[in-house]
């Protein structure tokens, strides 16, 4: 095996590099779905399109622990005094990578190419899953047109102006919401969704633009062999941007990388090359052989590659730097809400997932799974977030097989044929159909929540498969159960909240769980500032959660990064995922190795 990933690593781009060229080569653990904004919300895909879209703002790359900056906007956006106008005046002079959809002309990055972005999320002909979430940012009259579209069985009308998102003049977009929303920005920070999109290059490639995506980023895309192989370039049309950045003034490390990098016109490197490895032992021991520059350290190693908490002094003579934090994200497993045997609102149903998750032993899988490697969760609201504490403690995070066994005793779940196994409380079989895939750690897990259902006498059926495709039947609402991981897009709670939002069912909101109640605190806490009532409306939300049990939350991952001696300027970004072009491949280190 490793000698066949030798060989992709080596010659795994449409051309070898050339010489001198500095490309950062690492590897994804899952494929990617897609390359169009308005379609993905998987974490692979937009770590690609975060790199070649761009957003108005974006996030300082070294400032800890967040600061929102101008990206294409000239300067932070004109905002009123109750938080429903935005106004964002775009930078003359920025052009979209070179595409034969532009038909050998340059194209001026405008306004109205964001209009047209934000607007294709409501188009029913993308099937957004970023739609919900849109929708219920209120941009004023841009919902009436994809209502029309679905009424008239007519495409949407995309040159039809709107008072929520138009363009004022070339330069200038102007938004109006229906309600206050005091942290739009975090929105208008996010590359991976919300860049500019030109809309000849949509018309150009139709239904094949997720492989054809051109933004005016700092990377497009070279090569895509789909859940193999990424292959990006830098954008030869990329403005002069330079490395600036505001780290606090008692980081350290932050200020350092200031230093070094200061003015260096970006991306600094030439290429970026991402392999597709599921397993985890061919990718370590890529980063171990050297053909790797980065990789988060697998947790079948995480003993090997960072013994309690520290780099392996093997690593540390070699030059191998390490970066160790408490990720904003959360494991879970989510249930089907609409699945005839584990969703539902009853009694017996909440009691059934209740047990389950009191059957879990997270302890055990951090344990034995994780070496150690993350926290317990006691709700989706992730570190660093909005509404984090960690010392909040709920029954999510219990273990007690002896409760579960009762619970599910008391509504009749028992075993009624002599099997050894329970079954519905009428009779029939009960059979958990948990979805996974066929790598090695997923197999791990698989294996600790079989002996958790096992205890309880709960019957688990586990259907492995591929990742884009389970995503697929999640969406479609086709799997019973499936443990997957959200990290935080930003800073705040909101979209932790929106993967229980009602409206969202079918889009992030894959449990396809509604709650009235939960959905009106989604809208209140959207509209309302920073501060105790807000707060108050998070710990409502959470209580709800812990109640109906849609999600059993497992884990806040703790996650170690390595890098060789020769990348240099890495440094993990809390949100946004955008870092490539802010890094440096030094050859002569390289070669001193």
């Amino acid at each position: 095996m490793l000698l066949a990933l030798a060989t992709v690593v080596g010659t795994s781009a449409a051309q070898p590099a050339p010489a001198g060229a500095k490309v950062l080569r690492y590897a994804f653990v899952a494929a990617e779905t897609s390359f169009d904004p308005a379609k993905i919300s998987d974490l692979y895909s937009r770590i690609v399109t975060t790199h070649i879209f761009e957003a108005p703002y974006k996030y300082d790359y070294l400032a800890r622990p967040f600061k929102v900056q101008p990206n294409t906007a000239t300067a932070m956006p004109e905002v009123s005094d109750d938080f429903k106008s935005w106004t964002i005046r775009i930078k003359p002079g920025i052009y979209f990578a070179d595409d034969p959809a532009f038909k050998g002309k340059k194209r001026e990055l405008v306004a109205q190419d964001y209009v047209y972005a934000w607007k294709r999320i409501f188009d029913p002909v993308n099937s957004s899953p970023l739609y919900a979430g849109f929708q219920d940012l209120g941009f004023i009259g841009v919902d009436a047109l994809r209502e029309e579209a679905l009424k008239t069985k007519k495409p949407f009308d995309y040159d039809r102006e709107v008072e929520g998102l138009r363009a004022l003049d070339r330069y200038t977009v102007q938004l109006k919401v229906d309600q206050p929303r005091p942290r739009l920005i975090y929105s208008l920070a996010d590359s991976s969704i919300v860049g500019a999109v030109a809309r000849e290059v949509v018309e150009h490639y139709g239904a094949a633009v997720g492989e054809h995506p051109v933004g005016t980023g700092p990377f497009k895309l070279s090569v895509w062999r789909r859940s193999s192989l990424i292959s990006l370039v830098r954008n030869a049309d990329y403005r002069e941007v330079f490395y600036d950045a505001e780290p606090n003034a008692d980081d350290p490390e932050g200020q350092a990388l200031l230093q070094r990098f200061r003015g260096r016109r970006l991306p600094m490197i030439d290429r970026v090359e991402v392999n597709i490895i599921e397993e985890s032992q061919p990718r370590w021991l890529a980063f171990l052989n050297a053909q790797f520059d980065y990789v988060v350290v697998p947790l079948e190693f995480a003993i090997m590659g960072a013994p309690n908490g520290k780099l392996a002094p093997n690593l540390a003579k070699q030059g191998v730097q390490m970066y160790r934090v408490v990720a904003p994200d959360r494991t879970l497993y989510y249930f089907n809400m609409e699945d005839p045997l584990i969703g539902g609102y009853t009694p017996e149903k909440v009691a059934l997932r209740r047990a389950i998750s009191l059957a879990s032993d997270v302890w055990r899988e951090i344990n034995v799974v994780r070496r150690g490697q993350a926290i317990p969760a006691q709700t989706l609201v992730a570190p660093g977030t909005y509404g984090y504490d960690p010392n909040y403690k709920s029954e999510n995070s219990d273990y007690d097989p002896a409760r579960a066994k009762a619970l599910l005793d008391i509504f009749g779940y028992v075993d009624r044929d002599g099997d050894g196994w329970r079954d519905m409380p009428d009779g029939k079989p009960l059979v958990i159909q948990y979805a996974s895939q066929p790598d090695a750690i997923s197999r791990a897990f698989d294996e600790i929540w079989k002996k958790n259902m096992d205890a309880v006498n709960l019957r688990l059926e586990i259907e492995a498969g591929q990742w884009p495709e389970q995503l697929k039947k999640a969406r479609a609402g086709q799997l019973m159960v499936w443990q997957l991981g959200y990290s935080a897009g930003s800073p705040d709670v909101q979209d932790a909240l929106q993967i229980l939002y009602g409206p969202a069912s079918g889009g992030q909101n894959l449990a396809r769980f509604k709650n009235e109640r939960f959905d009106e605190i989604y809208r209140e806490v959207q509209a309302l500032p920073d501060g105790p009532q807000r707060l108050a409306l998070v710990r409502e939300a959470q209580g709800i959660v812990t109640a109906y049990a849609p999600h059993k939350y497992n884990v806040h991952r703790i996650v170690t990064d390595l890098t060789q001696p020769w990348l240099k300027g890495y440094r993990r970004p809390p949100y946004a995922n955008q870092w490539w072009h802010y890094v440096d491949i030094d050859h002569d280190e390289r070669r001193s190795r």
